[in-house]
């Protein structure tokens, strides 16, 4: 659609829209597999790379598809034109700058965090042992990244406001008349055939064959869930959530802090000195759902349990700058007045006794 068409992209609003679409999908999609490998995954994963990525998908290629396919189908929806094309121009300019300040500086940020954390000393001690030595590098990405959505959202908004002129200016086509050349049985084959042409012309051979390759994609699947007992080394030291840490993990769970905090120590040297022994698989046979998180804006937590005194948390939930100094975790005030509600206790241990 759009080669070919390069001159109109200066001033149609839509295909702008289209190019910076493609070109994010192109580049998220190259980006994805290449995160995926174990060299670069044991330097993006936990970091704020991964965060960048995923916006330049989610930002880039979904949003950007999405506005472009706004700006085309409500004129036509209402037999109307676009009520601003300059408006449409000025919300794909904002938009992109959005983009730009949102995703480049958690670029920026996931390299600083994956180096710093990997840093040793000649003398083969850890840099920045101190894990807020981090965060405190970082600071400026996150109000950049602010501003980035901030920019975004205007940009959205005046979308919204220019569709609501646009459709107050036209009329819903409830019905639109049609015409289209009556199809015409092929009776030879073209001269350039082509191998899926077979395929198509069995719709019940290809259902068969689908079902086929699904069934033996699924049973590869399913296989070692079915055996993953077996395959589990059991660790006598791991033992079923006691009443009262089931109900600490579902706090844990609806405050959302495994969306800053991971329970997944890496079998990295970097990871086993700051944060001791790597994680075993055995350790999680009792997490439903296992809370190994996937982003570290405060460190790894699978060690953390016994090793502060009650003292500390205290202080730390009411205030965690009065603990760690610098600190982006929020104050939680309300688990000072709050009460558990012990009455729902022997339902959650029921259901993970079902869940093993």
């Amino acid at each position: 659609t759009l080669r070919g068409a390069w001159d109109r992209v200066r001033e149609d609003p839509i295909l702008k829209f289209m190019v910076v679409a493609v070109t994010a999908y192109g580049m998220s999609t190259l980006e994805g597999p290449l995160l995926s490998t174990k060299f670069f995954n044991s330097l993006s994963h936990f970091t704020d790379w991964t965060i960048a990525h995923v916006h330049v998908g989610g930002l880039g290629w979904n949003g950007f598809l999405t506005f472009g396919m706004i700006y085309w189908l409500v004129p036509r929806l209402f037999g109307t034109k676009l009520y601003s094309k300059s408006l449409a121009n000025a919300h794909f300019w904002i938009g992109t700058l959005g983009m730009v300040f949102y995703a480049v500086p958690l670029y920026f940020a996931g390299f600083t965090q994956s180096l710093m954390w990997k840093q040793f000393t000649p003398d083969g001690y850890l840099v920045y042992k101190n894990f807020l030595d981090t965060v405190l590098q970082i600071k400026y990405a996150y109000w950049l990244r602010g501003l980035g959505g901030t920019l975004y959202l205007a940009g959205a908004i005046m979308m919204v406001y220019n569709v609501w002129r646009t459709v107050a200016s036209g009329k819903l086509i409830a019905n639109e008349e049609a015409e289209a050349m009556p199809l015409v049985k092929v009776e030879t084959e073209p001269e350039v055939g082509y191998w899926h042409r077979w395929i198509e012309r069995r719709p019940v051979q290809m259902l068969v064959l689908s079902f086929v390759l699904v069934a033996i994609g699924g049973v590869i699947e399913m296989v070692p869930t079915f055996l993953v007992k077996s395959n589990i080394p059991t660790i006598a030291s791991v033992k079923p959530y006691t009443p009262l840490e089931l109900q600490g993990r579902d706090i844990y769970i609806s405050e959302g802090c495994y969306t800053c905090h991971s329970q997944m120590i890496r079998p990295f040297r970097s990871e086993t000195e700051r944060y001791g022994e790597y994680s075993k698989a055995g350790e999680f046979v009792y997490d439903h759902p296992f809370q190994w998180g996937s982003k570290r804006t405060g460190p790894d937590l699978h060690r953390v349990g016994g090793k502060y005194p009650d003292s500390w948390h205290f202080y730390h939930m009411m205030d965690p700058t009065s603990m760690s100094a610098g600190s982006l975790m929020p104050a939680y005030p309300h688990m000072y007045e709050n009460t558990i509600d012990t009455a729902s206790t022997a339902a959650k241990i029921e259901a993970m006794q079902k869940l093993g």
